[in-house]
Order: C-alpha cells, then sequence, then structure tokens
C-alpha cells in the first residue's frame, strides 16, 4: 500500500482519501490499485453501507495522473507499465461506475484527466466554488481518456467537442451542465455533509444540504459553440473558427492552435462515435487503444516533455495543422488491439 492514499472505514462508510496534496493529488499506478482493493474489500461487508471519495488540501481533488513517470518509462522504449497502469485504472473507473453500494465524490480545486476518472463517474458528484474541472489532454498529445470521451458525448449539444479539444476549465456550473457533476454544495458545508454520511450511512442527508447550481458561462455560450463545433472534420472546424470574428472564435482557435491534431481528429470521432448511445465500457474500450498506441505512435511523450519535463511549452507534434492529417492516420489509432483489447 502507499502512503499516497488513505483506505479505512469509519462508522457506516468507506473513506477513500488522496493524500498525497503537494503533488496536486495526482492519481499513481499504486494509488489506482488501493481504489480498487478498497472496492473489492468493502462490496459484501455489510459495515460499509456507502462510500466517500475526498482528498486533502485546498487545490486540488485531483489534477491527473502521474506522468512524468511515464514518460521516462516511454523514452526508455518501455511501454508496458504505463499500458497496464491505464488497463487497471479503467477498470478502476468502470468499477466506480457500477459499484452496487451509493459513491459520493467530493472535488475540489482541479480535477483533470485522472480526476474525472475517479470522481466524476460515481452516482453522487459534489462540486464547488473552488471546482476547475477539464479533459486537457489534447494539450498534451493524448485523447480524453478515464471514460471521459462517454461524458463528453453526453454533454448537451457540442458541448463535448469543444470541452474535449479545449480542455477548457469548468466551474461548478457549467460542470453539473456538462454532465460531469451533480450538485452544488457549498465547500464549508461538507465536513458536517460527510460526518452524517458517516454516522448514517444513509444518501437521503445528501439532499438537506444542496445549494441552488451557479450559473454557467457555459449555457450563454452554447448556441455559438454547437454552431461552431458542429462542424464535419477537425480542418473543417478550424475552418469555422477562422472565419466567425467573435471572441470566442478567436480565443478557441488560440487555444487549439497549441494543440496536437491527431489526438483533436481522433477525439472528435471518439465523441461522435459515443453520442448516440454514451456507453462507458465502450469509451474506455476505444480509448485504451487510443492511450496502448500513445507512447509509440501518438504525441504524447513529445506533448509531456514540452508540457512537463522542459515546460518550453512548444511542443513539435508529429502534424503541423490539421490539413496534413489523413483519415487513415486516425483510424490507425481506433483499430482493435486483438490479443492486448482492454477486458473487464
Amino acid at each position: 500500500m502507499t502512503s499516497d492514499i488513505s483506505t479505512r472505514i469509519e462508522g457506516r462508510a468507506g473513506r477513500i482519501t488522496l493524500t498525497r496534496p503537494k503533488a496536486l493529488n495526482a492519481l499513481s499506478y499504486d494509488m489506482c490499485k488501493a481504489i480498487a482493493a478498497a472496492l473489492d474489500n468493502w462490496e459484501n461487508d455489510d459495515t460499509v453501507q456507502i462510500i466517500l471519495i475526498d482528498a486533502e488540501g485546498d487545490r486540488a481533488f485531483c489534477a491527473g495522473g502521474d506522468i512524468a513517470a511515464i514518460y521516462h518509462q516511454g523514452k526508455a522504449g518501455d511501454y508496458a507499465e504505463a499500458r497496464a497502469f491505464w488497463a487497471d485504472e479503467y477498470r478502476m473507473n468502470n468499477r466506480l461506475a457500477t459499484y452496487p453500494k451509493p459513491i459520493v465524490s467530493f472535488m475540489q480545486g482541479y480535477v483533470m484527466g485522472g480526476g474525472v476518472g475517479v470522481g466524476c463517474h460515481v452516482q453522487h458528484r459534489i462540486v464547488g466554488d473552488t471546482t476547475r474541472l477539464a479533459m486537457p489532454e489534447c494539450g498534451i498529445g493524448l485523447v480524453p481518456d478515464v471514460g471521459g470521451t462517454a461524458l463528453l458525448a453526453a454533454a448537451p449539444g457540442h458541448l463535448g467537442e469543444y470541452l474535449g479539444l479545449t480542455g477548457a476549465r469548468m466551474k461548478a456550473g457549467d460542470a453539473i451542465r456538462a454532465g460531469f457533476a451533480d450538485h452544488y454544495i457549498a465547500e464549508s458545508d461538507w465536513d458536517t455533509l460527510k460526518q452524517q454520511l458517516i454516522e448514517t450511512g444513509d444518501i437521503t442527508a445528501l439532499t438537506a444540504t444542496l445549494h441552488p447550481a451557479p450559473d454557467s458561462t457555459l449555457a450563454q455560450k452554447q448556441d455559438l459553440i454547437d454552431e461552431l463545433f458542429s462542424a464535419g472534420t477537425l480542418q473543417d472546424l478550424f475552418q469555422r473558427l477562422e472565419d466567425n470574428s467573435s471572441d470566442l472564435a478567436e480565443e478557441t482557435l488560440q487555444s487549439l492552435r497549441h494543440h496536437a491534431p491527431l489526438a483533436m481528429a481522433t477525439s472528435l470521432q471518439l465523441i461522435r462515435r459515443q453520442r448516440p448511445t454514451p456507453n462507458l465500457k465502450d469509451a474506455l474500450t476505444w480509448e485504451y487503444r487510443c492511450t496502448y498506441r500513445a507512447q509509440e505512435q501518438g504525441d504524447f511523450l513529445e506533448g509531456i516533455r514540452a508540457q512537463v519535463i522542459d515546460k518550453d511549452r512548444t511542443p513539435q507534434w508529429t502534424h503541423a495543422s490539421p490539413a496534413d492529417l489523413t483519415q487513415a492516420e486516425i483510424d490507425r489509432m481506433l483499430e482493435p488491439l486483438r490479443e492486448s483489447e482492454l477486458r473487464f
């Protein structure tokens, strides 16, 4: 077990607390395995009636996966450890979504990438005033994963494409509108609510604490986002953004020009493939095909180098622009993995 996470039983609740606040509670492989083990241990334990997931520190619930180690492994030609991590992480994500007991997540501060996988697939997802939730993977040459494409596909209109490609950060009201959270509760009330849930094991204690959701800026931008992000291809989207004179179009275009074209185009395909009937297992299966290949065939290692290792913020993507991409390259990222396919 690891000191970066605490799993224990208090009263009628199973408690999972991420305990590495100095690292913004970034999710390591050991932390992922500890969550999975706790869920296994508590499923048939009648003393545990409810699960609470939270994190230490004010800055982050979980700001993503621990990707620096993946970079060094990948540069050494060792892809196996990251692939094993993703496979076990995705199975854990699905376990959280299908768990037979109520699970409540308390998501303060940064909630990104792997943090979305831990906090946003459970039945009761709480956000507060400090919450800043995002799927920023295209900025490091990866697709939104941990089941994020299922959440993005289920978002109203074309918000999913906008959030998935730009990595835009959502405050509480936006997170609720986009379907990444359920309830807004003032963070000053969280400790009292947790204690009630621990003592009673009764999820109805949650309803007495709810506050009206804050306004959503995404709601105000919805019509223009839908107009822009209904474009058929990534190249079409760039053209629409270039032709549109709005501040939103200009800001979005500047953001997307810094992101990996292959990751963005593949993300568009993943989200749209999911949209008719979003399904978490399908999303995780397709995402795994991309992450399995990301170190060896994609732009992931270069994205980590530019953003995390060297921090020069000038990644040299495989494709200079969407015009350089072919459909065959996108399709190749999504091909079945045969014997390496993700299994639940």
